[in-house]
């Protein structure tokens, strides 16, 4: 199983910060079928072969995910898309 971990600086107001990454994984679930729900300032998302979290703090937005086979040989362009959507939505 492959695993990204993403730290990503942002300096939104915590409840700002919850409204961008509340908008990232609806996207997520209307293109990927991902499911989400929130544990305080966390995020967790799954499906099959994909399954990782959101971690909000002020001044950083944590990623992980851990792919299963499928979605290891993508790794690279699937951590790129975070990097990319996480620079959009966090500056």
């Amino acid at each position: 199983m492959s695993a990204i971990d993403i730290h990503h600086p942002h300096r939104l107001p915590m409840p700002r910060a919850r409204a961008v990454a509340q908008q990232v994984a609806d996207k997520l679930v209307d293109r990927f079928g991902v499911e989400c729900r929130w544990s305080d300032d966390v995020l967790d998302f799954s499906r099959a072969g994909v399954d990782g979290s959101i971690a909000l703090r002020p001044g950083e937005v944590h990623v992980t995910a851990r792919l299963g086979f499928l979605f290891a040989a993508m790794q690279g362009p699937i951590e790129a898309e975070i990097r990319r959507v996480l620079g959009t939505h966090f500056g």
